[in-house]
């Protein structure tokens, strides 16, 4: 450690450290642009010179080493003079245009020529003035004239996202931040570019022009996309989502989110919502009242129950659902006499297990890992956070492997990458553990032969001290998934690493917790899909697209007496014979459980659109219109503490988690890609925001929004 003092303080840091982290550490503000916490020191625009005894002239706080005894004045004369003259600077070039700049009333330039500006300019010559440039739907460059290179985008995408999408192109006053050969900007993490901004050069294109900072109320929520569970803050004008920001966790998303969660909220105010309740008669819909149209449902399943039974009744729920709504979904089968629940509508393996699959690790660990094997997994699309995470490890020096249908472009440095069909990868996966066996000198369950890069894999895990076995959405989906889990279980114990799932949706984790899966003689997804049942539930979810099935799923429902179609946008017209408006997660209070397990619930944001209703309530009607006992809920906080027996924790009890894996005793001997969903076809809301689907990513996927239409 090393003490300084600073404004007459004493600050101890660690060798190494700069001002700057000794400020911070103080709690002392330093003006700056180019300096940011999760970025490297460029000392760019110089906006945070201080005052260090016995140095000739002001030094930056950002890019000068602390050393034993140094003393530095933040706010002495020599100081504040040196920043007011480089502020001078970065406004001789500035448009000056904050009436009607976007990034008015939260610009870092604006705040601080407040407190460092002239009230007039020595400088009389035109301003330069920078070319408009299209780099894509997500983030507009209509203004880069305000831009003080101070590089901050460009030392993202190098060092978070992994992409050098954005660089500075000429010299001096001819310098422009710019893509190179006209691209676009396509990072699945782009839109923190405009977060991080510290003036209006990178504004959101969606959110442009469409409101003012000030007239926003923010609002704490919960990504309900990928498993992160990302914290938000979902910002409102007038009963309606105006744009998602990052909520900082460092235990969970940093201060970054992907742009999913980021621009899907276009979907919510898109003509696509369903605002009333829907019923088809005669093949052409017609809108009712709520009344009419839950009378109608429990008519519907009386007579379905009466004439078939309890077993043909069954629900098929997302996994983006929030945990009261699957509990409660579960509760009223159950309470029908029905055991016929699924959420895991894309998988083809459905082997009963005990305990909760989880990642097996929390999610700040990736970062520091040192060894690990990803299987079944497109991990930047999938995941693009806990690839960020993975990035920063391998830039310490963690070995990543990947096992999967295609060689891996997460943009990282991977150490193997093996790429075999979904058919082969039990068996390259088996020849890891013979090579482990081999290494470690136990006997091996495995036959499979050794291949060179088994043995290179097998080698990096029996090294190093913290890493992972991670299966991906591809593994989890896969016919062989109980089998891969076996031995991925196997490979864990006998080299010292962790084991578990990425884990595909927002409360994947949640729904095994609550029990969102048949038991006993249930039918589970397929069985249910394929013509099982009489009466189905669709708890938003859009078989055609979150299926394996696809279009023949669609086919297959419309063969029962009804099928009740809950969601927030107008879909499943083709099999449905009534669909209710279901609030989506920002009109609704809920809960979702991560993928390491941490258990985080939201509120409503804004007041339901329309006649929309949250899906516990609805639940919780039509319980009580078919007489099924317990279903008294004055408020989401009753079933939440209903879940959990009382006290809501943090985190799922660790004696409900288990990522152990049993060998199965047959193997299906036909196995095909896993169905697993492109990065903006995840989910229904992704699936309709307009911005995300105009971009490289979702332009080289088949278009959901023709499908759609």
């Amino acid at each position: 450690m090393v003490e300084i003092e600073l404004d007459g303080k004493k600050v101890e840091v660690l060798e190494g450290s700069m001002v700057m982290h000794a400020a911070e550490k103080a709690g002392t503000y330093i003006p700056h642009f180019c300096y940011h916490k999760k970025l490297s020191i460029a000392a760019n625009c110089r906006m945070c010179l201080v005052d260090v005894e016995k140095a000739p002239k002001p030094m930056p706080a950002c890019a000068t080493p602390v050393t034993q005894g140094m003393v530095v004045h933040t706010k002495s004369d020599k100081a504040i003079k040196a920043q007011q003259s480089v502020m001078e600077f970065l406004l001789i070039n500035h448009p000056l245009d904050c009436p009607i700049c976007d990034q008015g009333g939260e610009c870092q330039l604006q705040d601080l020529a407040v407190g460092y500006g002239g009230s007039s300019s020595r400088y009389e010559e035109d301003k330069r003035v920078v070319a408009v440039k299209d780099i894509g739907p997500l983030i507009s460059m209509q203004e880069m004239s305000r831009c003080i290179h101070c590089t901050r985008c460009v030392r993202f995408g190098q060092e978070v996202a992994g992409m050098m999408e954005l660089g500075m192109s000429h010299r001096g006053e001819h310098a422009e931040i710019e893509t190179f050969v006209g691209q676009t900007v396509d990072s699945e993490l782009s839109g923190n570019m405009i977060d991080i901004c510290p003036v209006g050069a990178l504004t959101s294109k969606p959110f442009r022009y469409s409101a003012r900072t000030w007239e926003l109320s923010r609002r704490k929520s919960i990504s309900p996309h990928d498993s992160t569970g990302s914290n938000l803050i979902v910002q409102v004008k007038n009963n309606k989502v105006m744009r998602v920001v990052p909520l900082e966790n460092e235990a969970v998303n940093e201060c970054w989110i992907a742009d999913r969660d980021r621009f899907s909220y276009e979907a919510l105010n898109s003509d696509e919502r369903l605002t009333v309740p829907m019923i088809k008669h005669g093949g052409k819909w017609e809108t009712v009242d709520w009344q009419t149209a839950l009378e109608y449902i429990a008519n519907g399943l009386k007579q379905i129950k009466h004439n078939h039974g309890a077993a043909s009744i069954g629900a098929l729920v997302s996994p983006h659902s929030t945990l009261e709504e699957l509990y409660l979904a579960g509760k009223l089968m159950r309470g029908l006499g029905s055991e016929n629940i699924d959420y895991r509508l894309r998988n083809a393996d459905f082997a009963a297990h005990e305990g909760v699959r989880t990642l097996g690790t929390t999610i700040a660990s990736l970062t520091t890992m040192q060894r690990a094997l990803i299987v079944g997994s497109d991990l930047r699309k999938d995941h693009p956070l806990f690839a960020q995470r993975l990035r920063q490890a391998a830039k310490s020096g963690c070995a990543i492997h990947s096992i999967g249908s295609s060689a891996s472009q997460w943009a990282m440095p991977i150490a193997s990458d093996v790429a075999l069909p979904a058919a082969q990868w039990l068996v390259a996966l088996q020849s890891v553990a013979h090579a482990v066996a081999e290494q470690t000198q136990v006997a091996s369950p495995y036959a499979a032969p050794v291949t060179p890069q088994a043995q290179a894999i097998a080698k990096s895990l029996l090294g190093g001290e913290r890493k992972a076995v991670l299966l991906g959405n591809a593994a989890a989906h896969h016919a062989h998934a109980t089998a891969l889990l076996a031995v991925a279980h196997w490979i864990a114990q006998h080299t010292g690493a962790s084991v578990g799932y990425l884990t595909e949706a927002a409360n994947t984790v949640g729904a095994q917790f609550v029990g969102a899966m048949p038991r006993d003689s249930g039918l589970n997804a397929q069985q249910m899909i394929n013509g099982g049942l009489k009466a189905v539930f669709l708890l938003h979810t859009e078989p055609e697209f979150d299926s394996a099935q696809g279009q023949g799923a669609v086919t297959a429902l419309a063969k029962a007496e009804m099928v009740v179609g809950m969601g927030a946008f107008k879909a499943n017209k083709d099999c449905c014979d009534v669909i209710l408006p279901i609030a989506p997660f920002t009109e609704t209070p809920g809960t979702f459980v991560n993928a390491e397990g941490r258990v985080q619930s939201f509120h409503a944001v804004v007041k339901p659109l329309g006649e929309t209703r949250p899906a516990w309530k609805v639940l919780r009607v039509i319980a009580n219109t078919m007489k099924v006992p317990g279903f008294e809920y004055e408020s989401a906080q009753e079933v939440l503490q209903e879940v959990f027996g009382g006290v809501v924790p943090s985190h799922l009890p660790a004696e409900r988690l288990s990522n152990a894996g049993t060998a199965p005793t047959a193997l299906v001997t036909e196995v095909s890609e896993p169905c697993v969903a492109r990065i903006y076809q995840l989910d229904s809301t992704v699936r309709r925001a307009s911005s995300l689907q105009m971009t490289a990513d979702a332009r080289s996927e088949p278009s959901a929004q023709e499908v759609l239409a």
